[in-house]
């Protein structure tokens, strides 16, 4: 009997501890849990942030663009003396705005590499097998707001010399580069035409005259127009912060 009570009393503790270790490891268990809903729950309200922050983003840069199309098209009319060069100009810097995003895109809307914004805005109108542009300089990425500035001013610059510069001969080309001046910050720009017609000077600032130099001045930079017998040369002068550039070791 003594025996039985005992074994009794021994599997009763025994029942005992394992329910307290069945109620510790459920307490255990449950923290966790609550530990890790609460996780979730920070990262589903960060996640919701984030898609509000991007949707907002994403809505600022479609109003930014739409603006943009809507000041070529209506510049674009406003200064074609026909609709067919209406259209010419408009499809040009459209198709110009397009590539500027389609780096951008690449970049994932951070920085672009200026070379490669120089080649791509650039290549529509270049010959793979008779290179007709030179284009050397550092390596320099330029952040996403200035990249389409950069870009149309060189799509301009490309749909002039194809009428009336450089490119509008067999033996033209064009000379691109740029260095970087570290005791003023700023980043200078050159386009030299060689060997195309001689240029003068217009008699009135066009609409393509007009964008690339407000273009320069979004940019916080000093443009200059040079018409020299050989060709036209356009110098920016733009400070690396405007670029919000970083120079590429």
């Amino acid at each position: 009997m003594t025996d039985d009570l005992t074994l009794s009393q021994d599997l009763l503790a025994a029942e005992n501890v394992s329910l307290r270790l069945l109620l510790t490891q459920a307490e255990v268990n449950a923290q966790a849990l609550l530990v890790q809903a609460g996780i979730d729950a920070k990262e589903r309200e960060a996640s919701d942030k984030l898609q509000k922050l991007i949707l907002e983003e994403l809505h600022h840069r479609i109003k930014n663009t739409l603006a943009t199309v809507s000041a070529i098209v209506s510049q674009s009319l406003r200064n074609a003396p026909n609709k067919e060069h209406a259209q010419h100009a408009i499809e040009g810097r459209l198709l110009a705005l397009g590539r500027a995003h389609d780096l951008l895109l690449q970049a994932r809307w951070s920085s672009a590499d200026l070379g490669k914004i120089v080649r791509g805005a650039t290549e529509a109108f270049d010959n793979p097998d008779l290179p007709r542009f030179s284009v050397a300089g550092p390596g320099i990425r330029v952040a996403s707001g200035a990249v389409i500035a950069i870009a149309m001013t060189l799509n301009e610059l490309c749909t002039n010399t194809t009428k009336f510069g450089a490119l509008s001969v067999p033996a033209g080309h064009i000379e691109i580069t740029w260095t970087v001046d570290g005791s003023t910050s700023l980043l200078h720009l050159t386009w030299s035409e060689k060997h195309g017609p001689m240029v003068r000077a217009p008699t009135r600032r066009s609409f393509g005259t007009r964008l690339i130099e407000t273009l320069g001045q979004q940019l916080r930079g000093k443009v200059r127009l040079t018409y020299e017998p050989s060709g036209l040369v356009y110098a920016l002068d733009v400070p690396l912060a405007s670029l919000g550039a970083s120079v590429v070791e």
